[in-house]
């Protein structure tokens, strides 16, 4: 590549950033610095009827929870400020006025009464949904049709107006697509798009091209939702004079519902009960939190391992990738066309593997604040990091771990006594009060040596081991779950264990 490679993400700071915007960012930020390019931010908030307060630091915390931070943004300036469309609404004008000038654009003084006017009269068999396009345009209120002295006239008057593309009739708009390959659009079915609405601020069609231009953008990565944009785009870039300077395009394939069944949305994770948001998602306008990957216990690592192979592969046979090992071996050929089914039991797959691979000391300092909310006291964090170890295998998210080591920390709050009862007889009774008679006169605390007492006595009294063990991990956790029981004995002490069998003995 001659030109330093420059991509953006470019989310419109409008609510919670759902899982394929992330996807977005993601390929756009491995692109870059597998290239050893720079990634952008750009905030796009010219629809400001739309913009949510906290929405765009919302936004930035969730790409520094993923590890991807640009390398430019409104909070990390660079050679191409501002990088909020609001803040360059200035410069937009000039290019809108260039286009109008160039025959290109036109003024639209219609209003909404017209607009809607024309929907019904011009409505037919052949065309049952008409919209403002080369066949309308000259039957409209706008500069096309209005002599030069109207025009003027209605400009002097303050009248309201927005600008459109004069988009060409029966021509072939073609691009190449990294994922797609070559695309043809028919300019007959694409309608003249406003470009500078009536407050002056451009609409996306016109500040994404005059943007990408002027902050040097090489690759642009962005959903298949906006390939019907496409050729509106293409045009401009063409009738600015920049088609020599236009990115590369990658339309990205859709993140489809579990069952493969359209778009995922916010709406299938409330109704299937998992989270499609990166982050908690407050919304100021409906008071409602909406909860987020990070918040339910996934690991940043994690997140963005699943997130690269929805719709990507990496030609190996295995799944587990870190941030490092996707950028050396991420390629945009490897991005499939068809939409990708997200699967939340795999998505929780991919977590409970990088649990078990990060180190205990990390884990320790994610899991220590989950804990300490839930009210667990914690005295000792060498204790605590030795809980961590002898459970981390066994939590899928980190908010398991509390489930898991609860009673590592406290007596448990219930017993699975229906479990252990219908096989219990004086005879299991005697053993455990024998048992804590032995222990009690040995000096030694530890697994090994109560393990050994254990089978020897179960031996003694001629009692299965597999029907002692799991009334014993009962009467330690509560239920029948967790790591090593003579393991978990050890840890929880002599006089905790004691408590706990006499406690359970006393229930049955």
């Amino acid at each position: 590549m001659n030109k330093e490679v420059r991509t953006r993400f470019a989310p419109s700071p409008t609510g919670g950033l759902h899982l394929g915007g992330v996807r977005t960012a993601l390929y756009s930020y491995l692109y870059a610095k597998k290239h050893a390019g720079t990634f952008v931010l750009r905030v796009e908030d010219t629809d400001q009827t739309r913009y949510v307060e906290g929405a765009e630091k919302y936004i930035l915390d969730c790409l520094d929870w993923c590890g991807i931070s640009p390398d430019e943004s409104p909070l990390k300036s660079g050679p191409y400020a501002p990088y909020r469309q609001s803040e360059r609404k200035p410069m937009y004008k000039q290019y809108a006025m260039q286009l109008i000038e160039n025959g290109h654009a036109y003024y639209a003084f219609d209003t909404p009464e017209d607009l809607e006017k024309m929907r019904t009269d011009l409505k037919s068999e052949k065309n049952p949904s008409p919209q403002y396009d080369h066949s309308t345009r000259m039957q409209m209120k706008n500069s096309l049709t209005l002599s030069t002295e109207e025009v003027n006239d209605l400009l002097a008057k303050n009248t309201p107006f927005v600008v459109r593309i004069k988009m060409p009739s029966n021509e072939t708009i073609s691009f190449t697509d990294m994922i797609r390959g070559e695309i043809n659009n028919d300019s007959n079915l694409v309608d003249d798009k406003v470009l500078l609405k009536g407050d002056g601020m451009p609409t996306y069609h016109l500040a994404v091209v005059v943007d990408d231009y002027l902050m040097k953008i090489t690759h642009a990565f962005r959903g298949e939702e906006w390939l019907p944009s496409a050729p509106v785009h293409i045009k401009l870039w063409d009738y600015l004079g920049w088609k020599n300077d236009m990115p590369q395009w990658a339309h990205l394939p859709l993140i489809l519902k579990p069952d493969g069944n359209g778009k995922l949305s916010k709406r299938d994770g409330d109704r299937l009960g998992f989270p499609v948001f990166a982050m908690n998602w407050f919304d100021p306008k409906t008071n409602e939190t909406t909860i987020g990957f990070k918040e339910i216990g996934f690991l940043p690592e994690a997140f963005i391992n699943l997130l690269a192979m929805l719709g990507w592969h990496s030609g190996e046979e295995k799944e587990l990738f870190s941030k490092d090992e996707l950028i050396s071996i991420f390629s945009m050929e490897r991005v499939h066309k068809g939409g990708a089914k997200f699967d939340y039991e795999k998505a929780k797959w991919f977590n409970h593997e990088w649990v078990k691979t990060i180190s205990d000391d990390r884990c320790m300092m994610l899991v220590k604040p989950i804990l300490q909310a839930k009210g667990i006291v914690i005295k000792d964090d060498a204790y605590l990091l030795k809980v961590i170890g002898a459970v981390k295998d066994r939590c899928t998210l980190l908010n398991d771990f509390y489930t898991q080591s609860v009673y590592f920390f406290e007596t448990p709050s219930s017993f699975d006594i229906d479990a252990i009862k219908p096989k219990w007889n004086d005879h299991k009774t005697a053993f455990f009060n024998e048992l804590m008679s032995q222990c009690a006169a040995s000096t030694n605390w530890n697994a090994v040596e109560l393990e050994i007492i254990f089978k020897e006595l179960a031996t003694a009294k001629n009692i299965k081991m597999g029907e002692l063990q799991m009334p014993f991990r009962i009467m330690l956790v509560g239920g029948k779950f967790g790591p090593g029981v003579f393991e978990i004995a050890e840890m929880i002490g002599k006089e905790s264990t004691f408590e706990r069998v006499k406690m359970v003995l006393g229930m049955l």
